[in-house]
């Protein structure tokens, strides 16, 4: 597989977070997050992103997120999208984000 091919068979989509909440029961600390992808629907994710954001701060947040990788199962909840971010100097997880509003669900290209 050439590198354009590996890279258009991932799907990264954006997403607006609408509710997020501590996911006690991970071994590292994480938000399970529910984020709308408009046409595509409402999805979950587990995210370790508690050391630099609050459940409230990510509500109404738009991500980026791999949306075909399948469902992981993280400490009891289902993860079906990844959720995609850096490392900040401490190495912790700064979100990815649209600089600005654009229509959910729209594809990374």
């Amino acid at each position: 597989m050439n590198p354009l091919e590996a890279f258009e068979t991932l799907d990264l989509r954006v997403g607006r977070i609408v509710r997020a909440e501590p996911n006690d029961r991970a071994r590292k600390p994480a938000y399970k997050l529910w984020i709308d992808f408009g046409p595509l629907g409402e999805q979950s994710s587990s995210a370790q992103v508690r050391a630099l954001y609050s459940a409230d701060e990510l509500v109404g947040r738009l991500v980026i997120a791999a949306v075909n990788l399948g469902t992981r199962n993280i400490a009891g909840f289902a993860s079906e999208v990844l959720v995609l971010g850096l490392p900040d100097e401490q190495g912790e997880v700064v979100l990815l984000a649209a600089e600005r509003d654009v229509p959910l669900g729209g594809r990374v290209y």
